[in-house]
């Protein structure tokens, strides 16, 4: 879904700058990879691990998008707002990449291997580093 037809289906909309909302999502983001970091990686833990990590990711996705003036109602179109409206298209290749593995996991019982949880978890870091240098160059 692009960037229009999220607009056009009212999936985005425009919002005021509310600084206290952002500032909010940031630290929710930051304690719920720590919560992930405090699970050891056990058979039991592992797509929780992964839950959590994704969550931390797409509330700092979230506050972006509110730094914008976007409020976005999906998660496919934070993929279509980091191509369209930042120009990172290899960040919004690799966010649905990572949003798709993440529904696998949650609607689908896909099971993953300590391997495959400790990569994906990695490459959310990696994302969350990139999402959070963007904000510190964004102007609100």
């Amino acid at each position: 879904m692009d960037w229009e037809e999220c607009n056009q289906k009212r999936i985005v909309k425009n919002v005021d700058f509310d600084e206290g909302l952002i500032s909010s999502l940031i630290q929710t983001s930051k304690k719920k990879m720590k919560s992930q970091e405090f699970l050891p990686f056990n058979d039991t833990t592992l797509a929780s691990k992964v839950s959590l990590a994704y969550d931390s990711l797409r509330e700092l996705l979230e506050a972006l998008t509110l730094k914008k003036g976007f409020k976005i109602y999906n998660h496919e179109c934070y993929t279509s707002f980091l191509k369209e409206i930042m120009n990172k298209s290899s960040l919004g290749d690799d966010f649905d990449e990572i949003r798709k593995l993440r529904n696998d996991i949650n609607y689908y019982g896909k099971e993953l291997s300590l391997g495959e949880c400790k990569d994906m978890i990695s490459r959310i870091n990696e994302l969350k580093m990139a999402v959070e240098n963007i904000m510190n160059k964004t102007k609100s």
